[in-house]
């Protein structure tokens, strides 16, 4: 299966597994395929998943104090996530979690996952690097969003990751880069 071929060199990629490691990890992963549109958690659901992106596009996302969405983490082709704090903790989503595109996953559930923490240990090394990544990634967001202007951010967007500009809509797009949709077309048409 390609999806599994593609979820195996992602994991090399990031830590030197055995072929029996990964053998054992990807067994625990199982192909689920979602409709665009499809919410695949709710605000206030336990997020009992974690994802591998095998084709589509995932995303995070909550509702500010006004209703709006605010997206914060998108998952497109070969990438991993979930709603992360959910997924560690066990306990109620403050965001959703849903399919933008057409999307085909490889998911392993919360039990699986923390069991490959306890008997592989290279697993252990994966969940450490993955929690440093998602760690550093946000702490760029946040920078980002306080110190570079929306232009900034447009312009930032376009140069690290053009693909988002291909694929999404202006809607996620100006949630993601926490703009008007106004000011994304400005930007844009220049």
């Amino acid at each position: 299966m390609q999806s599994i071929q593609s979820l195996k060199q992602l994991l090399s990629y990031l830590v030197e597994f055995t072929e029996q490691e990964l053998e054992l990890i990807s067994s625990c992963f199982k192909p689920k395929s979602f409709k665009r549109n499809t919410i695949i958690l709710e605000k206030d659901e336990i997020c009992k998943e974690f994802y591998f992106v095998y084709k589509g596009c995932l995303r995070t996302y909550f509702l500010d104090v006004e209703g709006r969405e605010r997206t914060r983490y998108i998952m497109l082709d070969f990438n991993i996530g979930t709603a992360l704090s959910s997924f560690v903790h066990q306990k109620p989503s403050f965001e959703y979690l849903n399919a933008l595109e057409d999307s085909e996953v490889l998911a392993i559930s919360h039990f699986d996952f923390y069991r490959l923490n306890k008997e592989v240990p290279n697993f252990t090394f994966f969940y450490q690097k993955m929690l440093e990544m998602a760690y550093s990634f946000q702490n760029k967001r946040i920078e980002d969003l306080i110190m570079l202007t929306a232009k900034e951010r447009y312009e930032q967007l376009i140069k690290e990751r053009p693909e988002f500009i291909q694929r999404l809509s202006n809607k996620i797009i100006s949630s993601y880069l926490d703009i008007a949709q106004e000011t994304l077309s400005r930007l844009k048409s220049k």
